[in-house]
């Protein structure tokens, strides 16, 4: 395994890491959760990401659970969580400092912890003023409830003015940011974040690197009856997963990878890694098997040379 730093900051994740985004405590029981977790373990990993809004705040129990019962050592984890959507009352969403702190609690509750790594602000509010939030932030970090915070799907101007007010009061600033990326989804990540690499050493984690299993090329003849497409409540994804232009994309990139002697989803993944400004990769996996393939992509990272990048970009950008 690979390790990396968060941005500028002095903790390391591993390359690639397992979050528990739609599976765990919905798609997957807790035993195939702990079979995943551990597959992870043999492999390195050692960041687990999380938030209090999946599965309606049982994702976290079940990872809690896991980690328990597995009696790792808490000092090689690095256990992240996100607040923004923690129930239905008026105040158990968004990021006043209410629902921050109360968030934050309950989430080590569920977790069984004394402390969370990494806390995220799982979307913007607009309708809590930053600084409100930076402070909530900043109680967190100083209680040693978490030791980094930062944002997820926040726009560049919304962290640079966290960041200024974090700087201006003397506050802790937010460390790190989790945004989509994948072949389909560049633009934050590679233009909008790039003044923020180097001005506040923004270290990022990114989602959905295989695009929701687009990337796979699971999703060629229409979606599959077992795959999160079909999982209640994301009915959403099956207009991207089926758009004629990306099935058309995948077929390209499929060429490519099979050029190389690789799976789609490996070379997709080894893509994402190949970028400097991420911390850390997030997968996913309904089964331990999955976990296995995917930790095989850092392997097939020197492959993607410039020419085969090249190549890559030029399938993307074809109509």
């Amino acid at each position: 395994m690979e390790y990396r730093r968060l941005g500028r900051a002095g903790i390391k994740l591993s390359a690639l890491s397992l979050g528990a985004w739609v599976t765990y405590g919905g798609q997957v029981g807790e035993d195939t959760a702990e079979e995943c977790m551990h597959a992870a373990i043999e492999h390195g990993v050692n960041f687990f990401d999380n938030a209090e809004g999946y599965a309606g705040g049982k994702a976290e129990v079940v990872m809690g659970n896991v980690i328990k019962k597995a009696g790792w050592r808490r000092e090689d984890l690095v256990v992240s969580t996100k607040i923004f959507w923690g129930g239905s009352g008026p105040n158990d969403t968004g990021l006043s400092h209410k629902h921050v702190i109360e968030g934050m609690n309950n989430a080590l509750k569920r977790f069984q912890m004394d402390y969370i790594d990494l806390v995220y602000c799982h979307r913007p509010d607009p309708q809590t003023p930053i600084e409100e939030t930076v402070r909530a932030m900043d109680i967190i970090i100083r209680q040693g409830k978490a030791f980094y915070w930062g944002t997820s799907e926040w726009s560049a101007d919304e962290i640079r003015s966290a960041y200024g007010i974090a700087r201006e009061y003397g506050l802790t600033p937010p460390s790190m940011e989790q945004p989509q990326y994948n072949m389909f989804h560049r633009e934050r990540v590679e233009k909008e974040y790039a003044l923020l690499y180097r001005d506040i050493g923004l270290g990022t984690t990114i989602w959905s690197p295989l695009a929701s299993g687009m990337l796979t090329g699971k999703y060629q003849g229409g979606v599959p009856a077992d795959s999160r497409g079909n999982v209640k409540g994301y009915e959403w994804l099956q207009s991207s997963l089926t758009d004629v232009h990306r099935v058309a994309t995948v077929g390209r990139l499929s060429k490519i990878a099979h050029d190389l002697g690789v799976p789609l989803a490996q070379m997709a993944l080894a893509w994402c890694l190949k970028n400097s400004h991420v911390s850390s990769v997030i997968t996913g996996a309904s089964r331990a098997s999955q976990v296995h393939e995917n930790m095989k992509a850092l392997a097939v990272v020197p492959q993607l040379t410039t020419e085969v990048m090249t190549l890559i970009d030029t399938a993307l950008v074809q109509q």
